[in-house]
């Protein structure tokens, strides 16, 4: 068996209070992410991403050492590696403004890249 040099942390979920509970249901959360009060459902997140409080994510992949900003609301996205979200940003519920910002496919999927999310 191969030796291994590097291991991370475990995934941390904080804050317990309703409304503002680390939660992932149906999701697979890797290590060293830290879901601080966000809510995730049926998503993917990758190694080193923090989601924080008020944060939703729906059917979400997000690639490695993402921040999910507070309040955040985000369904049916792809996440490139090391994006920072910005807080309170909304995206999957108004499919004309998320074809304006956002790579959308005709299932409804979008892309979020670090570039699209600075041109906001």
């Amino acid at each position: 068996m191969p030796k291994l040099t590097t291991s991370t942390p475990p995934a941390k979920f904080v804050h317990d209070i309703d409304g503002r509970r680390g939660s992932a249901v149906a999701s697979l959360v890797a290590g060293d992410c830290i879901i601080s009060g966000a809510s995730i459902h049926r998503s993917l997140m990758s190694t080193g991403t923090r989601a924080h409080s008020f944060a939703m994510l729906d059917e979400a992949v997000v690639l490695p050492h993402c921040h999910i900003g507070r309040g955040a609301r985000l369904r049916k996205v792809v996440i490139d590696r090391g994006v920072v979200i910005p807080d309170g940003l909304v995206v999957g519920d108004d499919p004309v403004l998320d074809n304006k910002r956002f790579r959308r496919t005709d299932k409804g999927v979008c892309l979020i890249t670090q570039p699209m999310v600075d041109r906001l």
